[in-house]
Protein backbone atom coordinates (compact mmCIF):
# COMPACT_ATOMS: atom_id res chain seq x y z
CA UNK A 1 0.00 0.00 0.00
CA UNK A 2 1.27 3.40 -0.94
CA UNK A 3 1.14 5.93 2.08
CA UNK A 4 2.45 8.83 0.42
CA UNK A 5 5.50 8.87 2.48
CA UNK A 6 8.23 9.26 0.17
CA UNK A 7 11.01 11.55 2.17
CA UNK A 8 9.43 12.45 5.10
CA UNK A 9 11.30 12.65 8.13
CA UNK A 10 9.97 10.90 10.85
CA UNK A 11 11.07 10.96 14.47
CA UNK A 12 11.17 7.88 16.44
CA UNK A 13 12.85 7.98 19.80
CA UNK A 14 13.74 4.32 20.70
CA UNK A 15 13.81 3.34 17.45
CA UNK A 16 17.10 0.98 17.54
CA UNK A 17 15.46 -2.07 18.99
CA UNK A 18 11.81 -3.60 19.72
CA UNK A 19 8.97 -2.10 18.56
CA UNK A 20 10.60 1.43 17.71
CA UNK A 21 13.17 -0.28 15.49
CA UNK A 22 9.78 -2.66 13.89
CA UNK A 23 8.26 1.30 12.99
CA UNK A 24 11.75 2.47 11.30
CA UNK A 25 11.87 -0.98 8.95
CA UNK A 26 8.15 0.09 8.20
CA UNK A 27 8.88 3.58 7.74
CA UNK A 28 11.97 2.66 5.17
CA UNK A 29 9.68 -0.12 3.54
CA UNK A 30 7.12 2.98 2.67
CA UNK A 31 9.86 5.42 1.55
CA UNK A 32 10.20 7.76 4.79
CA UNK A 33 13.13 8.57 6.36
CA UNK A 34 13.18 8.11 9.92
CA UNK A 35 15.20 9.81 12.85
CA UNK A 36 16.23 7.78 15.51
CA UNK A 37 16.51 9.48 18.92
CA UNK A 38 18.08 7.46 21.98
CA UNK A 39 21.27 7.16 24.17
CA UNK A 40 23.17 3.96 23.27
CA UNK A 41 25.04 4.73 20.31
CA UNK A 42 26.48 1.20 19.46
CA UNK A 43 22.80 -0.04 19.29
CA UNK A 44 21.78 2.80 17.19
CA UNK A 45 24.04 2.66 14.52
CA UNK A 46 23.51 -1.14 14.09
CA UNK A 47 19.99 -0.08 13.75
CA UNK A 48 21.10 2.35 10.91
CA UNK A 49 22.80 -0.18 8.96
CA UNK A 50 20.86 -2.88 8.78
CA UNK A 51 17.49 -0.16 8.15
CA UNK A 52 20.37 1.68 5.24
CA UNK A 53 21.17 -1.79 4.30
CA UNK A 54 17.18 -1.91 2.97
CA UNK A 55 17.74 1.02 1.04
CA UNK A 56 16.59 4.23 3.71
CA UNK A 57 18.25 7.24 4.19
CA UNK A 58 17.76 6.52 8.46
CA UNK A 59 20.20 9.22 10.40
CA UNK A 60 20.11 9.61 14.65
CA UNK A 61 20.55 11.48 16.82
CA UNK A 62 22.47 10.70 20.64
CA UNK A 63 20.34 11.96 23.25
CA UNK A 64 19.25 11.14 26.93
CA UNK A 65 15.73 11.16 26.70
CA UNK A 66 15.29 12.37 30.43
CA UNK A 67 17.62 15.32 29.70
CA UNK A 68 15.68 18.40 28.55
CA UNK A 69 18.49 19.92 27.18
CA UNK A 70 19.41 16.94 24.62
CA UNK A 71 16.04 16.47 23.58
CA UNK A 72 15.54 20.63 22.26
CA UNK A 73 19.59 19.75 20.45
CA UNK A 74 18.05 16.39 18.45
CA UNK A 75 14.87 18.12 17.23
CA UNK A 76 18.17 21.36 16.16
CA UNK A 77 19.98 18.42 14.60
CA UNK A 78 17.27 16.50 12.64
CA UNK A 79 16.47 19.87 11.35
CA UNK A 80 20.25 20.37 10.81
CA UNK A 81 19.89 17.44 8.79
CA UNK A 82 16.73 17.28 6.87
CA UNK A 83 14.94 20.85 7.23
CA UNK A 84 11.65 19.63 8.22
CA UNK A 85 9.62 17.09 10.43
CA UNK A 86 6.71 15.56 9.25
CA UNK A 87 6.11 13.35 12.19
CA UNK A 88 6.91 12.09 15.61
CA UNK A 89 6.66 8.54 17.41
CA UNK A 90 7.10 8.80 20.86
CA UNK A 91 7.97 5.20 21.82
CA UNK A 92 10.95 4.96 24.30
CA UNK A 93 10.29 3.62 28.01
CA UNK A 94 10.84 0.84 30.23
CA UNK A 95 8.57 -0.73 32.62
CA UNK A 96 10.77 -0.70 35.61
CA UNK A 97 9.08 -2.20 38.49
CA UNK A 98 8.31 1.25 40.48
CA UNK A 99 5.69 -0.06 43.03
CA UNK A 100 3.77 1.68 45.87
CA UNK A 101 5.08 -0.62 48.45
CA UNK A 102 8.39 -0.91 48.24
CA UNK A 103 9.53 2.15 46.22
CA UNK A 104 10.30 5.95 46.99
CA UNK A 105 8.07 8.93 45.86
CA UNK A 106 11.83 9.77 43.78
CA UNK A 107 11.76 6.72 42.12
CA UNK A 108 8.61 7.12 41.12
CA UNK A 109 9.42 10.92 39.57
CA UNK A 110 11.81 9.09 38.14
CA UNK A 111 10.01 6.62 36.63
CA UNK A 112 7.98 9.33 35.10
CA UNK A 113 10.89 11.09 33.75
CA UNK A 114 11.67 7.72 31.38
CA UNK A 115 8.55 6.94 30.54
CA UNK A 116 6.44 10.46 30.41
CA UNK A 117 8.36 13.40 30.47
CA UNK A 118 9.92 13.33 27.22
CA UNK A 119 6.89 12.50 25.39
CA UNK A 120 5.98 16.23 26.50
CA UNK A 121 9.10 17.44 25.78
CA UNK A 122 10.14 15.61 22.26
CA UNK A 123 6.63 16.92 21.27
CA UNK A 124 7.28 20.72 22.52
CA UNK A 125 10.44 21.02 20.41
CA UNK A 126 9.14 19.23 17.30
CA UNK A 127 5.81 21.29 17.17
CA UNK A 128 7.50 24.64 15.55
CA UNK A 129 8.01 22.39 12.78
CA UNK A 130 4.91 19.73 12.68
CA UNK A 131 2.83 22.91 12.20
CA UNK A 132 4.51 23.85 9.26
CA UNK A 133 4.17 20.41 7.93
CA UNK A 134 0.81 19.64 9.38
CA UNK A 135 2.35 16.60 10.71
CA UNK A 136 1.27 13.73 12.78
CA UNK A 137 2.67 12.35 16.15
CA UNK A 138 1.78 8.73 17.30
CA UNK A 139 2.16 8.04 20.92
CA UNK A 140 3.33 3.83 21.96
CA UNK A 141 1.09 3.18 25.01
CA UNK A 142 0.55 0.01 26.91
CA UNK A 143 -2.23 -1.86 27.85
CA UNK A 144 -0.90 -1.64 31.83
CA UNK A 145 -3.14 2.12 31.58
CA UNK A 146 -6.28 -0.21 31.21
CA UNK A 147 -5.76 -3.07 33.19
CA UNK A 148 -2.81 -2.36 35.48
CA UNK A 149 -0.18 -4.64 36.51
CA UNK A 150 0.85 -4.62 40.11
CA UNK A 151 4.20 -3.17 41.18
CA UNK A 152 4.38 -0.58 38.64
CA UNK A 153 2.84 2.61 39.70
CA UNK A 154 5.32 4.53 37.64
CA UNK A 155 5.19 2.97 34.63
CA UNK A 156 1.22 2.63 34.67
CA UNK A 157 0.90 6.26 35.74
CA UNK A 158 2.68 7.29 32.24
CA UNK A 159 0.72 5.18 30.06
CA UNK A 160 -2.40 6.64 31.69
CA UNK A 161 -0.65 9.67 31.31
CA UNK A 162 0.07 9.06 27.79
CA UNK A 163 -3.57 8.01 27.07
CA UNK A 164 -4.89 11.61 28.39
CA UNK A 165 -2.03 13.58 26.74
CA UNK A 166 -3.29 12.46 23.53
CA UNK A 167 -6.66 13.27 24.32
CA UNK A 168 -5.31 16.87 24.88
CA UNK A 169 -3.04 17.35 22.30
CA UNK A 170 -5.35 16.42 19.66
CA UNK A 171 -7.96 19.11 20.97
CA UNK A 172 -5.33 22.09 21.84
CA UNK A 173 -3.51 21.09 17.92
CA UNK A 174 -6.65 20.85 15.70
CA UNK A 175 -5.90 24.00 14.54
CA UNK A 176 -2.84 22.95 12.86
CA UNK A 177 -4.32 19.85 11.82
CA UNK A 178 -1.87 17.88 13.12
CA UNK A 179 -2.85 14.49 14.59
CA UNK A 180 -2.17 12.76 17.72
CA UNK A 181 -2.83 9.20 18.34
CA UNK A 182 -2.01 6.37 20.56
CA UNK A 183 -1.26 2.87 19.59
CA UNK A 184 -1.75 0.57 22.66
CA UNK A 185 0.44 -2.50 22.93
CA UNK A 186 -0.03 -5.70 25.14
CA UNK A 187 1.39 -8.83 24.46
CA UNK A 188 4.30 -8.40 22.00
CA UNK A 189 7.86 -10.46 21.77
CA UNK A 190 9.75 -7.84 21.74
CA UNK A 191 13.94 -8.38 23.18
CA UNK A 192 13.06 -6.36 26.48
CA UNK A 193 9.73 -9.49 26.85
CA UNK A 194 11.98 -12.16 25.64
CA UNK A 195 14.78 -10.92 28.49
CA UNK A 196 11.43 -10.78 31.01
CA UNK A 197 10.74 -14.32 29.97
CA UNK A 198 13.98 -15.98 30.81
CA UNK A 199 13.65 -14.61 34.12
CA UNK A 200 10.66 -17.44 34.81
CA UNK A 201 11.69 -21.34 35.86
CA UNK A 202 9.95 -22.65 32.86
CA UNK A 203 10.56 -19.82 30.09
CA UNK A 204 8.26 -21.85 27.41
CA UNK A 205 5.51 -23.29 29.81
CA UNK A 206 5.17 -19.46 31.27
CA UNK A 207 5.40 -17.95 27.56
CA UNK A 208 2.52 -20.72 26.46
CA UNK A 209 0.02 -19.84 29.39
CA UNK A 210 0.37 -16.05 28.13
CA UNK A 211 -0.30 -17.12 24.72
CA UNK A 212 -3.24 -18.78 25.51
CA UNK A 213 -5.22 -15.94 27.37
CA UNK A 214 -5.07 -13.64 23.91
CA UNK A 215 -7.90 -13.78 22.21
CA UNK A 216 -6.98 -13.48 18.22
CA UNK A 217 -5.10 -16.79 17.61
CA UNK A 218 -3.97 -17.11 20.68
CA UNK A 219 -0.16 -15.61 20.02
CA UNK A 220 1.64 -12.44 20.71
CA UNK A 221 1.01 -9.55 18.38
CA UNK A 222 4.23 -9.13 16.21
CA UNK A 223 6.19 -6.27 16.40
CA UNK A 224 5.63 -5.91 12.43
CA UNK A 225 1.57 -5.29 13.36
CA UNK A 226 2.48 -2.61 15.84
CA UNK A 227 4.94 -0.66 13.05
CA UNK A 228 2.13 -1.24 10.40
CA UNK A 229 -0.67 0.29 12.10
CA UNK A 230 1.66 3.00 13.73
CA UNK A 231 3.55 3.84 9.97
CA UNK A 232 -0.52 3.99 9.11
CA UNK A 233 -1.37 6.67 11.46
CA UNK A 234 1.65 8.70 10.47
CA UNK A 235 0.59 9.03 6.84
CA UNK A 236 -2.82 10.89 5.05
CA UNK A 237 -4.67 7.84 4.78
CA UNK A 238 -5.62 8.03 8.46
CA UNK A 239 -6.12 11.73 7.33
CA UNK A 240 -9.12 11.55 9.49
CA UNK A 241 -8.30 9.95 12.54
CA UNK A 242 -7.02 12.03 15.49
CA UNK A 243 -7.84 11.65 18.87
CA UNK A 244 -7.48 7.67 19.28
CA UNK A 245 -6.35 5.23 21.82
CA UNK A 246 -6.16 2.32 19.11
CA UNK A 247 -5.56 -0.96 20.69
CA UNK A 248 -3.33 -3.51 18.77
CA UNK A 249 -3.21 -6.36 20.97
CA UNK A 250 -5.65 -9.52 19.19
CA UNK A 251 -8.06 -8.27 21.48
CA UNK A 252 -6.49 -8.66 25.03
CA UNK A 253 -7.08 -5.91 26.53
CA UNK A 254 -11.26 -5.58 26.33
CA UNK A 255 -12.49 -9.43 25.06
CA UNK A 256 -12.72 -12.05 27.61
CA UNK A 257 -9.20 -13.96 28.22
CA UNK A 258 -11.24 -16.94 29.90
CA UNK A 259 -12.50 -17.93 25.85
Amino acid sequence: MNLNLKNKVIIVTGGSKGIGFGICMGLIKEGAIPHIVGRKINDIKSAIKVLNAEGGKSTYSIAELTDEVACKKSISEVIKIHGRIDGLVNNAGVNDSVGLENNSPAEFIDSLKKNLVHYFTMTKYSLKYLKKSSGSIVNIGSKVSFTGQGNTSGYAAAKGGINSLTREWSLELLKYSIRVNTIIVAECYTPLYKKWIKTFPNPEQKLDEINKKIPLENRMTTVEEIANSTVFLLSEKSSHTTGQIMFVDGGYTHLDRSL
